[in-house]
Order: C-alpha cells, then sequence, then structure tokens
C-alpha cells in the first residue's frame, strides 16, 4: 500500500501507525482487493479498507472483457463511494460506517469500519430459516427506510443485471421468447407506483452474521439503485436456497419479509397497495434475474426448474395481457 494511502487511512483513524493485516477477498474481475489494517494510537483495533485497482488486462470469470464491462464496474465504485459519504441507515439495517473514501488516479480507497469488532464476525455460506429471516428483516427494513427516496447519485435502477446495462447478456441469449419479452419485463418492474432503494447484491455472501446469527449488517453497495424492492428479496432467496428448497420455504419468507416491511413502512404509503404491487411483481423480478443467467451463463445452476415455472407464469401472463 503506498504511503498516501496509509496516510489517508492514520488521519481518518486518528491513528499513530498501521499494520497491514490479512486480504480478505480479491475483488470481481481482479479490480484490487479488501485488506484488514490493525491500528494503533486509536479507538479502532482495525478497519477494512476496499483498495480499487483497475487493471490494464481485464479477467472476467464469464468472458465479457469488453469496455462496457469495465465502464459498468468504474461506474459501480463511484456509485458506492457515493453511497457511503451521502446515505445513512440505522440499527435495523446495519451497514458499515465509512470512515474515508477518496480516489488516488486509477485507485479508489473506502475506509470502513471492521464489523467483526461491531459484533458482526460470522461469514455464512449454509443458513437456517432463522438466518435467511434476519437477512430478510435487514431487506425490508432497509426498503421502509428509503421508500419514495429519489436514488441521488446512485444508479437510476439498481442491481447489476438490470437489463439497460446488459446488452451483450442479451444478444447472447438463445431463449427467443424470453428475449423477446425482456423489455417489456423491465419496464414492468421500472414503472411500480411503489419504489425504494435497493441494495442492488443482496446475496447471502453480502451480510456479516452476529455470533449468534440473528442480526445481521450489509457491505458492497457497489449496485446500490432505485427500484421494486421485490428484486433484492428473490436475489436473496435465489443466493441460499435451491429449488426444492425455493418451492417449500419462499411462501413463508415472503411473508415474514412483508411483515417487517409493514412495520418499517409505517404510515408512509398505503401498506396493502405496496404489498400487492410488490407480491404481484415476485415473478417478474425472479423472471428478470433469469434472464440475466441465460445470457451470461446458461448452464448456472440458479437456471432450474423453480426458475423455468416462474418465466412460464410471466411469460403466460404477458400473452394474456
Amino acid at each position: 500500500m503506498k504511503r498516501e494511502h496509509e496516510e489517508l487511512i492514520l488521519k481518518a483513524c486518528g491513528a499513530k501507525s498501521l499494520q497491514i493485516g490479512a486480504k480478505i477477498q480479491t475483488l470481481w474481475s481482479g479490480y484490487g482487493e479488501i485488506v484488514r489494517v490493525h491500528l494503533e494510537g486509536c479507538d479502532r483495533p482495525s478497519v477494512v479498507v476496499k483498495h480499487v485497482m483497475f487493471p490494464q488486462n481485464l479477467k472476467h470469470p464469464g468472458g465479457c472483457n469488453t469496455d462496457l464491462s469495465h465502464q459498468r464496474k468504474v461506474r459501480s465504485y463511484q456509485v458506492e463511494s457515493h453511497w457511503y459519504q451521502n446515505y445513512t441507515t440505522n440499527e435495523r439495517c446495519r451497514v458499515p460506517i465509512c470512515l474515508a473514501t477518496q480516489s488516488f488516479g486509477d485507485e479508489q480507497l473506502i475506509v470502513l469500519e471492521d464489523l467483526n469488532v461491531a459484533g458482526f464476525p460470522k461469514r455464512k455460506t449454509n443458513i437456517n430459516e432463522a438466518e435467511m429471516k434476519a437477512c430478510l428483516s435487514w431487506i425490508a427494513n432497509f426498503h421502509g427506510l428509503f421508500l419514495d427516496v429519489a436514488p441521488e447519485g446512485l444508479w437510476p435502477v439498481g442491481t447489476y443485471w438490470h437489463l439497460a446495462t446488459r446488452p451483450e447478456e442479451l444478444e447472447a441469449m438463445s431463449d427467443q421468447k424470453l428475449k423477446a419479452a425482456a423489455s417489456e419485463i423491465d419496464s414492468i418492474l421500472n414503472n411500480c407506483t411503489f419504489k425504494t432503494i435497493l441494495h442492488g447484491d443482496a446475496k447471502l455472501a453480502n451480510f456479516c452474521f452476529s455470533k449468534d446469527g440473528l442480526q445481521v449488517a450489509a457491505v458492497d453497495f457497489q449496485y446500490v439503485g432505485g427500484g421494486c424492492g421485490m428484486k433484492d428479496v428473490i436475489y436473496f432467496l435465489d443466493s441460499c436456497m435451491d429449488e426444492r428448497e425455493c418451492e417449500k420455504k419462499a411462501p413463508d419468507l415472503l411473508d415474514h419479509y412483508f411483515s417487517e416491511l409493514r412495520i418499517s413502512v409505517g404510515t408512509k404509503a398505503s401498506f396493502s397497495e405496496l404489498e400487492k404491487e410488490w407480491r404481484s411483481m415476485f415473478a417478474f423480478a425472479w423472471t428478470d434475474f433469469h434472464r440475466f443467467l441465460l445470457g451470461w451463463m446458461p448452464g448456472h445452476h440458479k437456471v432450474n426448474r423453480y426458475s423455468k415455472r416462474l418465466v412460464q407464469e410471466v411469460l403466460n401472463k404477458l400473452k394474456q395481457s
């Protein structure tokens, strides 16, 4: 880490010295890394630093090493910095406190509170129903907090797979019926009466758990932006359940989300109208993500019978209308 980067961290934390600790993970497509930095001489034992370094040679797991893909990622880090600098949440939808963010040419640093120290030390790859409901409670409270809030400085439409940013994946699709309907599905989702700010990448891997698993905090706000709350909900469910579990558990989990959302929304809106609209968007949101997968990685394990059933349900509704 360069001296100017270290100086930013020391100043932001009021620390006297620092030591670079373990790498937590490499950023998608080799765009940098996330590291833990240990501090001395201040009240924080450590912070987490997201160090973005735009690569000279692009490496993308899905093979889309295009300028469009690169510009989307560059924009995503700009959005994330803006999010941390300009938006705040509460204890019911906890995020790491941002201590500093700064660009250094083709590099960018975001200095964040260490959620391990803050009481969220657990990361999970498999979770039980209570832990799923903890994540859905976070999502519901996030959506309730930002209901009808304009996504200023964020993505106008949240999520990394939304249609306007994925023309290459759309072109690559072999499912012609869904391909032909993609624009209409996108329009239906974007024209919902009730909109909120979406996390945009609300998968299991982006939640940090308390020791008992019943409280969570969320990270990774590169694709935060406006839209229908169902997009976050279906993406989370798809990230932690297989097709059999989805068939069995999704209805109850969806009920839990809406019960939490009702409390969070309060008197902001007519909740019965909101719930009716967003429930009707469940299959549309799932189909929208399925559309992305078919163009990006058609052999992905999430392209399953449950998803295909919802897609057919949506196509039938569109045909009838």
